[in-house]
């Protein structure tokens, strides 16, 4: 069976992935902003809430993904604390300012994550040469990448999912990631041959504040992962040939 993995931005979104059926979870905040690393609480109670494999967003700021030499400091030291905390996994990539994979670094940050999953996140997507970076992607001990094959959506980058797919074998997990929705997911598995997908299935909640004027726009409701969401992907992922007669 194919598994889903949901980006939950707190605490509260990681358990209701895990009560949607989600098979895991990667944690991070800032999510409007493509994910940074959540606080050291967050990690520390989403571990504690999980019984699902937790792995988490190590991306010092929002941005690109060319990293200086402190930045990179930072990003070893989040990983260490993931390990203190038990965290099953790290998702974590750099880049070169010419849209190379930046080796170094991330051999340094696969180093420091042994024992733990390590996925390349979407900073793949930027690279210049998707077919030679999964190459070494594995070369490096990465576990799995995660990918909208270069397009805006999952589903617009189908065809090349399913080509890296195909190039991955059993060598390294190609998780599909970006617009995935219950009404094509199915669809989407069919036509990569991907078993691992990624989707963050959130919704914007309204305001918990009593008043109802907000003349800063500060007072907004969270967003937060919907369970019923959840279940429809997993639901979805469940059926076969996407549910076709």
């Amino acid at each position: 069976m194919a598994l889903l993995e949901v980006a939950a931005n707190s605490v509260a979104s990681a358990i209701a992935a895990q009560a949607g059926g989600a098979g895991r979870v990667e944690l991070c905040a800032s999510l409007d902003e493509g994910g940074v690393t959540p606080s050291h609480g967050t990690i520390a109670l989403a571990r504690r809430a999980l019984a699902i494999p937790l792995h988490v967003l190590i991306r010092p700021r929002a941005g690109d993904f060319v990293y200086q030499d402190a930045e990179l400091a930072v990003m070893l030291d989040d990983i260490a604390h993931c390990r203190s905390l038990g965290c099953d996994g790290v998702v974590l990539g750099a880049l070169t300012p010419d849209g190379a994979l930046d080796r170094d670094a991330c051999a340094r940050l696969v180093a420091a994550a042994r024992g733990m999953g390590t996925t390349f996140h979407r900073a793949f997507d930027l690279v210049a040469d998707p077919a030679a970076t999964l190459e070494a992607l594995i070369a490096l001990g990465f576990e799995r990448v995660l990918t909208s094959g270069g397009m805006p959506s999952a589903s617009a980058g189908a065809p090349r999912l399913s080509r890296l797919v195909a190039q991955a074998g059993a060598r390294i997990t190609v998780m599909p990631g970006a617009g995935i929705a219950p009404d094509h997911i199915a669809a989407l598995r069919d036509a990569t041959g991907a078993r691992e997908f990624h989707a963050s299935a959130k919704r914007r909640l309204p305001s918990a504040m009593r008043s109802p004027a907000d003349p800063l726009g500060m007072g907004g409701g969270e967003t937060r992962t919907d369970i019923d969401t959840v279940r429809a992907l997993v639901a979805a992922l469940a059926c076969v040939k996407s549910c076709a007669p």
